[in-house]
């Protein structure tokens, strides 16, 4: 089984748009229609309006043009706001087909026991939780699964299009595996944790085509008031006759059918499922995976976010920067001590002393025939190096090798481990024959542009918490150096958990991003948690987002996505509301000037006669929908900004353009149709 992660696709692509307008003839369908209100009214009068005309039509009327054409028009409302919403769900539908076209059955391998002996090759989609399969060099993951002994490289690129190959092991943080993806070597057994149908490629398909969507409490408080609006507007339209015929007016009832429509926020109400489908349409071109519509939307309320230091806001791989040595003993001494504990340490870390020492002093590597290395361990917290003669070097944590030298360290060695850690630096006690020989400072590496970005978020109201499993000392410097608002130090999954809930007692929304196991807890309990997809399988279940490109540092792009959503919802309503208002001096100075002259002072636009003002009050109401679908889809632009800055902003750009562009637009409708004779 092979996939490719879904691709950008254009706002104006020519297959979606022609599935989309069918699409909307579809959604035609009541039992469609009901799930938006605002629209369904708007059908439900569209009805209304096409059988008194047609009544009118068989009787012989006269003047049936423009009844007819509002009837039209009133249609056309309802396939645009239709259409919206079907070029959304379009979107994810070319990227879901796009993943299924690029999904194939494969074989695997199944194996009674780790040792992965005496497999049995059958139909990958007849595997089930709980199975081994066995997958070597070559072979392409057949399901979801944990790798439960042994160790390869794996490439991610089907999923993740990232090229380079990443490490997947046993026992650790990194071993969950997803299917589609490809071994590159070596040889690893899988648990398989996922039945047919419900993989993590499954998930994503059903997740990108939106078919599992369900409102969120934001549209369900917009939806009630948008509901309140056109019950209050129904009232206020069923009661004008009566004013009417107190002055001997008669008002046809199409024409207060096309009122009612022109009043109601139809704007909103058909863009608001396309607004919502389209954020989260922006976090699957943005490589995440968004399990509700409830988490983008929750990720632009956040006003907490909890950071790991290690690969955030740090580089992540400490770099040795200067040997401390103690008094007594030269620096050449304890870099020689450093550079034979570090010869056999795989990790950044021991790199950079090996390549400290040698650019320092010009080290030779020694014959490795007479030195026996001493791996690290979590228990023992240090490594080493034991030499000829019975002589042993040793490196790691200040307190692990005053625990194994039983003595306590000395006030010069104190000191110096303490600058060490207050300067935001990791110190290592070097020792030979369990005599301390100095420090060795590793450097935590600040990401370049970091401080900037926080201070961004510092400007939109929201907090920023390291959370590191460093000592406090080391803790308060990198926080100080990177411009977090606060810190965790020797953070615990207890820890983390107790914090968050913390926050969320104090009534703040809280997100957070993990991989591990021991993380599964806090992520569950996060308002917005981001699961690593290179994390276990717990994590990334107690997730309620998943990061493909495993990026710690996209939590900050994640809540940035989640308040473009919501401006973007926030600007349509304030943009579909102002529209309204403007609608009223275009319609009701027009309807009843003849009977009130004093309506006079509203008729700021001077439309042409009463027919001419509904029927481009109505068109203008269908096509500014269709204008605005774009920016439904793109979304408004973001700007951080304070939250008090952001709302004038919207007010000054969507609610005075509200207010303006409908009295131009139905004014040039208004002169195109007169000269055009068709009012």
């Amino acid at each position: 089984m092979s996939v490719h992660r879904p691709q950008s696709l254009s706002l104006f692509d020519r297959a979606i748009l022609g599935q989309a307008t069918r699409d909307a003839i579809r959604k035609l369908d009541p039992r469609s229609l009901v799930r938006n209100p605002i629209i369904f009214a708007t059908a439900l009068v569209s009805v209304l309006a096409t059988v008194l005309t047609v009544r009118q039509g068989l009787a012989g009327g006269h003047g049936i043009g423009v009844p007819a054409q509002i009837t039209v028009w009133l249609w056309f409302t309802v396939l645009f706001a239709n259409f919206a919403e079907a070029v959304a769900e379009g979107r994810g539908k070319a990227q879901a087909d796009s993943l299924r076209r690029t999904k194939s059955e494969a074989a695997a391998r199944k194996v009674s026991g780790m040792d992965g002996a005496d497999p049995t090759q059958i139909p990958a989609a007849m595997l089930k939780a709980g199975d081994l399969v066995i997958c070597e060099t070559g072979d392409i993951v057949p399901g979801d699964g944990d790798v439960v002994a042994g160790i390869a490289t794996v490439d991610e690129s089907a999923i993740t299009g990232e090229s380079a190959p990443v490490i997947r092991e046993s026992g650790g943080d990194r071993s969950a595996v997803t299917g589609g993806t490809r071994v590159v070597s070596d040889r690893i057994v899988v648990r398989i944790t996922a039945n047919p149908g419900e993989t993590f490629l499954d998930r994503m398909i059903a997740l990108v085509e939106g078919a599992k969507r369900q409102k969120t409490p934001n549209e369900i408080a917009l939806s009630i008031l948008l509901v309140g609006m056109t019950l209050i507007f129904l009232i206020v339209v069923a009661t004008l006759p009566a004013w009417a015929s107190r002055s001997g007016a008669r008002i046809p009832v199409v024409f207060l059918a096309a009122l009612f429509i022109t009043l109601i926020p139809t704007t909103i109400g058909g863009l608001m499922s396309a607004i919502g489908i389209a954020g989260m349409d922006r976090l699957v071109r943005f490589n995440v995976i968004a399990k509700s519509g409830r988490a983008v939307e929750a990720a632009g309320d956040i006003d907490v976010l909890l950071l790991d230091k290690t690969g955030t806001i740090t580089l992540g791989a400490r770099q040795a920067a200067e040997f401390l040595p103690l008094a007594g003993t030269s620096e050449r001494d304890l870099a020689e001590a450093a550079f034979l504990s570090s010869l056999a340490d795989e990790t950044p870390e021991g790199k950079s002393i090996v390549a400290l020492a040698r650019n320092r002093f010009r080290l030779a590597d020694p014959d490795h025939a007479e030195l026996r290395f001493v791996p690290f361990t979590a228990q023992t917290r240090m490594s080493g190096v034991d030499l000829g003669g019975g002589h042993q070097i040793r490196k790691g944590a200040a307190d692990a090798i005053a625990a194994r030298t039983d003595a306590h360290p000395g006030r010069d060695l104190t000191g110096m481990v303490e600058r060490v850690a207050k300067s935001g630096g990791t110190p290592l006690v070097v020792a030979r024959d369990d005599r301390p020989l100095g420090v060795i400072h590793l450097k935590d590496i600040i990401k370049p542009g970091i401080r900037e970005r926080f201070a961004t978020l510092r400007a939109m109201g929201i907090r920023t918490v390291m959370i590191t499993g460093d000592n406090p000392l080391t803790a308060a410097a990198i926080a100080a150096e990177a411009g977090v608002d606060d810190y965790l130090a020797e953070a615990t999954p207890e820890k983390k958990l107790e914090l968050i809930r913390e926050y969320q007692q104090g009534g703040r929304l809280v997100a957070m991003c993990g991989d591990g196991s021991n993380d599964a807890p806090a992520l569950a309990q996060a308002d917005v948690g981001v699961a690593m997809n290179t994390g276990t399988q717990a994590a990334r279940e107690a997730g309620n987002m998943v990061d493909l490109e495993s990026d710690p540092t996209k939590l900050i792009e994640i809540v940035m996505i989640g308040k473009q959503l919501l401006m973007s919802r926030g600007a349509l309503t304030t943009f579909s509301i102002a529209n309204d208002v403007a609608k009223y001096f275009a319609i009701i100075p027009a309807l009843f000037l003849a009977s009130y002259p004093q309506l006079q002072a509203l008729n700021i636009m001077h439309l042409t006669s009463p027919r001419s003002a509904i029927l481009s009050a109505i068109i203008f109401n269908a096509l500014v929908i269709v204008a605005l679908i774009p920016l439904a889809l793109k979304g408004v632009e973001y700007k951080p900004a304070a939250a008090e800055v952001l709302l004038k902003r919207n007010l000054l750009v969507y609610g005075l353009g509200g207010l303006v562009v409908p009295f131009l637009g139905i004014k040039l409708i208004d002169m195109a149709i007169t000269a055009l004779g068709l009012a």
